[in-house]
Formats: structure tokens, C-alpha cells, sequence
């Protein structure tokens, strides 16, 4: 319930009162139990990327590195767009936030160290390359994350990502 509630309106802008009537518990039981809504916004964070285009599920190592990103950039096409609640990546819309807010930090953690995953994969087989590839993947899903927010539609956005698979290809050929 968390997780719809700040992808559909943010971190900031979902108040403590609308998190505890959503879980059914009282602020005390909300405290006891995750600390401070920065907390709870971290478990969310770290729930969402882990579940949602689940790297270790699509950047296996039985996997052609060009094959693999470029499914995940398709997945995210499809994911950012899929639901017209949650559009857009959770972690990479809340990585946008103001410099020095906390949930931003806690988003940019998460996602540098997805970012790291892909730079690892890609440095198994194309070490002199994975710092552009990952460099490369980020900004595409960052990309198709923010034109989801803007409205693309899933088709627009899979188009988007497919073309971006063959950059990948070009990256790595």
C-alpha cells in the first residue's frame, strides 16, 4: 500500500497520517515498527527494487550481455507504463528529488547500486566497456522512466527501449 501511495504522489507528499490509516496502525505501532517514515520509505525502496525488474533475474550469467540488457530495457519500458498509477521508475523519480532531501538520497543509493550490478555484469565479459554500458543503460531507463511520468504510452516507450537495445549492441560489438 506504501509503495502505490508514494509512486503515485511522492515521498513528500504522502503524509504520516495517510501512511497509518492506509496499514490500519496508530503513529506509535507506524514508530515502533519502522523507526520514521524515511525508514519505511527505504524498506519500499529496497522491496520495489528488488521485485521489479529483479536484475539477478534478467542479468544472468548464461546470458548474452547485449540480449540481456537490452530485455531489461524493454521490461522497464514495460513497467515504467504499465500501471497508469505508478508510472515511472519509484527509485529513479524519487533520485530526482531535491539534493538534500533524505528520500532522494535513499533512492540514489539504491540506484547507484543497481547501476553497479550492470557495470559488473557487463565488466565480466567487456571490462573495457562496462563503465559506458552502464553509463549508457541508466540514462535510457532514467529516460524512459521520466517519459512515462510524462505520459508515453507503454508502445511509444517499448519502441524506445528497442532502439536503445541496439545501441547496447554497438556499445559492445
Amino acid at each position: 500500500m506504501g509503495q502505490r501511495m508514494f509512486h503515485a504522489a511522492g515521498y513528500d507528499a504522502v503524509g504520516l497520517s495517510a501512511l497509518t490509516d492506509a496499514l490500519g496502525i496508530k503513529p506509535p505501532s507506524f514508530y515502533a515498527a519502522f523507526g520514521s517514515k524515511a525508514a519505511f520509505f527505504e524498506r519500499v525502496l529496497e522491496r520495489y527494487a528488488s521485485t521489479e525488474l529483479a536484475l539477478a533475474d534478467i542479468l544472468r550469467a548464461d546470458r548474452d550481455p547485449a540480449d540481456a540488457l537490452a530485455d531489461l530495457l524493454a521490461r522497464a519500458a514495460r513497467s515504467y507504463a504499465h500501471d497508469p498509477q505508478r508510472t515511472g521508475c519509484l527509485v529513479l523519480e524519487a533520485a530526482r528529488g531535491n539534493d538534500e532531501s533524505e528520500s532522494a538520497v535513499l533512492a540514489r543509493r539504491i540506484a547507484e547500486r543497481r547501476r553497479e550490478q550492470v557495470r559488473v555484469y557487463v565488466a565480466k565479459t567487456h571490462p573495457k566497456k562496462a563503465d559506458a554500458v552502464r553509463d549508457y543503460v541508466a540514462t535510457v531507463m532514467s529516460g524512459l522512466s521520466g517519459s512515462a511520468r510524462e505520459g508515453m504510452s507503454e508502445t511509444r516507450l517499448v519502441g524506445v527501449a528497442r532502439a536503445a537495445g541496439e545501441g547496447i549492441k554497438v556499445l559492445l560489438g
